[in-house]
């Protein structure tokens, strides 16, 4: 019998990765905060993850000659509105970004939790326990 680790973990692994991409747009944010003109951006998490969800449900490897599909997150990025414009047209707020990073990072280590349960329960599984 073999384990299927895409159905094993869910849609843990490919939260991790858009994680990731999320966090990699909020430090460019953080560090791009006095840069004039910078555009502060970000994603909307939900709705790239069911977008990629609903895509690799479609797609399906049937035989071992076919080319494997690997879901790329193409975020869609989107600029944030700012509550307090800056006259130098720079639109990242430091403290908004801030929270969003560290709520980000919280959602983060949840579903890397959640990834490192779900091995460990295999591993039970495995050794019959």
């Amino acid at each position: 019998m073999t384990i299927n680790f895409d159905r094993a973990l869910g849609i843990h692994p490919q939260a991790l990765a858009l994680r990731e991409k999320r966090g990699e747009l909020l430090a460019a944010n953080l560090a791009n905060a006095d840069t004039p003109g910078y555009k502060a951006r970000d994603m909307d998490f939900k709705s790239v993850l069911n977008q990629n969800l609903q895509l690799s449900q479609r797609m399906e490897r049937t035989q071992a000659n076919h080319f494997s599909f690997q879901n790329k997150f193409e975020a869609h990025t989107m600029f944030r509105n700012p509550n307090q414009a800056s006259l130098d047209g720079n639109t990242v707020e430091a403290n908004v970004e801030q929270a969003k990073y560290a709520e980000n990072a919280v959602q983060y280590q949840a579903s890397l939790q959640f990834v490192s349960n779900k091995f460990s329960g295999l591993m039970m599984a495995l050794r019959g326990q």
